[in-house]
């Protein structure tokens, strides 16, 4: 499914929400507990986000964090935004990604994001 915003989505899908932030498991799961938070106004990236909603941004990733605890128990987690194209961002509603890490779900996980960029993972 193609979509331009996350307005598209049901909310039976919201697993948990803020003041700013709705909760969904992503349909592109990486790892088992994979959740993206949306904003509940659309606004491109992190960069276009209000003062409010980045303090609140916060409460999101920790609610993300306790609704993945209680099915899976990760070693680790990576949290990203992909901003503007040329980062990977397909759909232009903010977004981030709370992905659950788990040890030897890759051979070598040292540089986590830096894997975005080819080559610059490894150091």
């Amino acid at each position: 499914m193609s979509i331009k915003n996350f307005y598209e989505l049901p909310k039976e899908i919201w697993i948990g929400e803020t003041d700013h932030f709705f909760l969904i498991y992503d349909g592109f799961a990486v790892s088992p507990g994979h959740i993206l938070i949306i904003a509940k106004e659309l606004r491109a990236d992190y960069f276009a986000l209000n003062s409010s909603e980045k303090a609140n941004l916060d409460e999101a990733i920790s609610l993300a964090k306790q609704l993945i605890e209680k099915e899976h128990h990760p070693d680790g987690y990576n949290i990203g935004m992909n901003c503007g194209e040329a980062a990977g961002q397909t759909v232009f509603h903010f977004h981030c990604h709370v992905i659950p890490r788990y040890i030897g779900d890759m051979k070598d996980p040292r540089g986590g994001v830096r894997h975005c960029v080819e080559g610059k993972g490894s150091y």
